[in-house]
């Protein structure tokens, strides 16, 4: 017998036993720095999931280099949104790397050794539409409809609370935002931050990285619909044959 696991992608955050009351309101400008360099990234992530994509689709195959680059720049991008305003759950400052580190949150995938050709046309759009409209309600929508420019593969990152976002002025936000401003607050006041509210919003920030990694072409595995609450992945879904 063996498990498998519910998703290749993988999305840890430790809690911090103790926080700042007040830390988090000066937090963006703290990550400044980071999110300067994550726009230059997403910009050359963009670029380099657009040449991984005519890799799979001539030979099935996600270049090594190109896939770590890719995971490599996620998982910078969520230590910074766990630092800051997608969690708040660390005062300790992230590292400017995009290799693991002993930091206390982490993102990674499996590297496929095979991936479906013909699958990269349609993934990151048409099969990835109905999860872009559960993340409207994670992250935020809009009420008008003008399309943006750009793609969504360039700018996660400092923006990752933006994935699918339409220009105008009328956006409101999503729920992702609204708990970690309850958490702020609550912080402010008891420098608790409830265990409750954080298991759920590693939950939502899980939901949105396992998209990330599905419309980064660096799975296959469809992303489930379900809400894994708390600091790490659950280890295993049903026992299956080998």
């Amino acid at each position: 017998m063996t498990t498998a696991r519910i998703s290749p992608a993988t999305l840890t955050g430790e809690l911090a036993p103790r926080l700042s009351r007040w830390l988090w309101l000066v937090k963006w400008v703290l990550v400044f720095p980071h999110a300067f360099l994550l726009f230059f990234l997403s910009i050359a992530a963009f670029f380099t999931t657009i040449i991984a994509g005519f890799a799979i689709l001539f030979t099935g195959r996600y270049p090594r280099s190109l896939f770590d680059f890719a995971v490599g720049v996620l998982r910078w991008n969520w230590r910074v949104a766990f630092y800051s305003y997608s969690a708040l759950g660390v005062d300790k400052y992230p590292p400017f790397t995009l290799q693991k580190t002993d930091y206390p949150a982490d993102f990674d995938v499996e590297y496929p050794e095979k991936l479906i050709n013909g699958l990269v046309l349609v993934k990151w759009w048409l099969l990835a539409i109905p999860h872009y409209l559960v993340l409207a309600l994670i992250v935020g929508a809009t009420y008008n409809w003008s399309p943006r420019t750009d793609s969504p593969a360039d700018r996660p990152l400092a923006d990752a609370g933006r994935w699918g976002h339409y220009l105008g002025a009328d956006s409101t936000p999503g729920l992702l935002a609204i708990l970690v401003l309850i958490a702020a607050v609550i912080l402010l006041f008891t420098a608790r931050y409830p265990q409750a509210l954080f298991d759920f919003v590693m939950g939502l920030n899980r939901w949105v990285y396992r998209v990330y990694a599905y419309v980064f072409l660096l799975t296959d595995a469809y992303p489930p619909f379900r809400l894994d609450q708390g600091a790490t992945e659950p280890p295993t879904i049903a026992p299956t044959k080998a």
